[in-house]
């Protein structure tokens, strides 16, 4: 075995657990989210806690095609990749329906410290992942682990926006700003699902 080839198995394996761990803290963290924002009556919570989902979804693909993959499947990583994208667009229409529904109705959210607490620790968690994501990405050649890996740091972005939300409404009463964060949150999503769906090559790593 040569030694491009051990240290390609070897990147492989680290990108396997490094999506495997995304997968589980996802999962709690979509759960957590949901249901707090239910309970709150947040958009914003919500929204972010269907990012959850949708990543946990993406990533069940991305994880299923880091085990299978050959150094043929270019077409393969290409629709991997897409899918990616699609997840963020379709999100992107949902919580900007219920974001500008909140708005047009005026609709008050409840405090929530969970909430509150799930985005600072996203704020810290994610950022880590993505970056040791997106270099071993490049390391084995996978477009679809980079767009996986785009996605993890857009979770550290929305968990900016909804802490800012969740942050005004408890501190300042502002309601608006939990939908309001929701729209921050759309217009990240779209933007980052079209160039995941349309890129055709790997994004550079520096």
């Amino acid at each position: 075995m040569t030694s491009e080839l051990l240290q390609l198995r070897t990147n492989t394996r680290w990108a396997l657990g490094l999506v495997g761990a995304t997968l589980a803290y996802n999962t709690a963290e979509a759960a957590l989210s949901i249901a707090a924002g239910i309970v709150a009556g947040s958009v914003a919570l919500v929204g972010f806690g269907f990012d959850s989902t949708i990543e946990v979804s993406a990533g069940i693909v991305v994880l299923v095609h880091l085990l299978q993959r050959s150094e043929e499947d270019s077409a393969w990583e290409q629709r991997t990749a897409q899918f990616v994208g699609l997840t963020f667009v379709l999100l992107a229409v949902y919580v900007g329906y219920e974001a500008i529904s909140d708005l047009i109705a005026t609709h008050e959210p409840d405090v929530s410290y969970l909430g509150i607490a799930i985005a600072i620790a996203s704020l810290v968690i994610m950022p880590a992942m993505s970056v040791a994501k997106h270099r071993l990405a490049h390391r084995i050649n996978s477009r679809a682990l980079e767009a996986e890996s785009r996605e993890t740091l857009i979770c550290s972005y929305l968990s900016a926006a909804l802490l800012l939300g969740l942050g005004a409404n408890a501190l300042l009463g502002w309601w608006w700003a939990d939908p309001v964060a929701a729209l921050v949150i759309v217009a990240v999503l779209a933007r980052e699902g079209w160039e995941a769906f349309t890129r055709k090559e790997l994004c550079c790593i520096d």
